[in-house]
């Protein structure tokens, strides 16, 4: 599966219960990226997504681990690390500035077995710079 997060500079995710920064130009490019494929995701997520049409979100609370390998899975308010050995990819979006978090991202994209293969910037909506990023588990 590849496992898509949006996180700040220091891999943070929510806090006090709420994610910490959202873009509709963000939510249109997983919309477009995912096109053709299964798009899962817990109910907390989907309210970014309602009213799109994307016919490829799949909605259940246990997305990660009834993810196939084809899948991705839009991670904000759960743990990755449980189902690290079933992901192949990551899609990392940085906001590219520091905000308060109390949840990270769980697995570190940074030491193997993951490689980086592509840095990509675009402009957001609400966000001047967002970058991607995108790894790949080495074997």
């Amino acid at each position: 599966m590849t496992v898509l997060a949006a996180l700040d500079e220091r891999g943070g995710m929510m806090f006090n219960g709420r994610r910490q920064s959202q873009d509709k130009l963000l939510r249109q490019r997983i919309v477009d990226m995912t096109q053709g494929s299964c798009l899962r995701m817990n109910a907390y997520t989907f309210k970014q997504f309602t009213g799109m049409d994307a016919a490829q979100i799949q909605v259940s609370e246990d997305f990660l681990q009834t993810a196939g390998e084809n899948d991705f899975c839009l991670v904000e308010n759960v743990s990755a690390a449980p189902y690290a050995d079933k992901i192949q990819r990551l899609i990392l979006f940085f906001w590219n500035r520091d905000y308060p978090n109390d949840f990270r991202f769980d697995i570190d994209w940074t030491a193997p077995p993951w490689k980086k293969m592509e840095t990509v910037d675009f402009p957001g909506f609400s966000h001047e710079k967002i970058t991607q990023e995108v790894y790949i588990r080495e074997q």
